[in-house]
């Protein structure tokens, strides 16, 4: 009877053995064959299988290493397939969760083009391209040298000019509205934190026309100055002039 017993308990240790065994092995095994899969089915423009397939590799927690390429294989298929606001998150929280990585350079230009590329009209909301400029200023300040850092230059500058048209559109309809004040204080930002705003002209005009209509004649003169020293041949000096001869 003890014999049968012991028996019974080593037929369970050996069982138990075995299973701890092949739990060590199945995670492995079931890693490399998602991982892979992933591979074919990006190749294969399939980018829903593939980060699905990678979620799974991911899942399995084999390794730190496996996880954080499969973390970054999943935001690259949603960056490829054009779902910025998925890519934007993945990135974001991959730069969170790992501060130190080598590949952060890289993955901070990404992350900057998602948002990018989520950029509205200048008639609406404009988050996204606060979210853009702010980390590819970012960016180009702790990578300078990088190989994308004049690319980031370049979309800085489209960041600014759309914020700045946003604060132009937003200063006009104030002034249809004979909202002056604020139509005052949405132009004079454009002209204070854009400096290098391509339709500055602009700028310069709906400001002096809402000095005028305000009643603050003194103030229209040195801008058609401007208009007329910067932009001598823009439509928007000769209706300056034309503005100012009516007052």
């Amino acid at each position: 009877m003890k014999q049968l017993i012991r028996y019974t308990i080593l037929l369970g240790i050996c069982a138990l053995l075995a299973a701890c065994g092949g739990s060590k092995v199945k995670p492995q095994d079931d890693a490399q064959k998602y991982f892979q899969q992933g591979e074919r089915y990006f190749e294969g423009q399939l980018y829903d299988d593939a980060i699905a397939s990678w979620e799974k590799a991911r899942d399995t927690f084999y390794s730190p290493e496996l996880n954080m390429l499969a973390e970054l294989k999943i935001a690259e298929a949603y960056f490829v397939s054009k779902r910025y606001a998925e890519a934007a998150s993945a990135y974001k929280d991959f730069l969170t969760q790992h501060p130190n990585d080598p590949r952060e350079g890289s993955i901070m230009f990404r992350l900057g083009l998602s948002y990018y590329y989520q950029i509205l009209s200048a008639d609406r909301d404009q988050t996204f391209t606060e979210n853009a400029l702010q980390t590819l200023q970012q960016f180009v300040a702790r990578y300078p040298d990088h190989a994308r850092a004049q690319e980031a230059k370049n979309l800085i500058l489209r960041c600014q000019t759309r914020l700045a048209d946003h604060e132009v559109y937003v200063g006009r309809f104030y002034l249809k509205k004979e909202q002056f004040k604020p139509a005052i204080h949405r132009l004079e930002k454009v002209l204070q934190d854009y400096p290098d705003y391509y339709y500055r002209d602009e700028a310069y005009f709906y400001l002096l026309k809402a000095y005028l209509e305000s009643g603050q004649a003194e103030k229209a003169q040195p801008l058609l100055d401007k208009l007329v020293k910067e932009y001598p041949s823009s439509e928007m000096t000769e209706d300056a002039r034309e503005l100012m001869a009516d007052h």
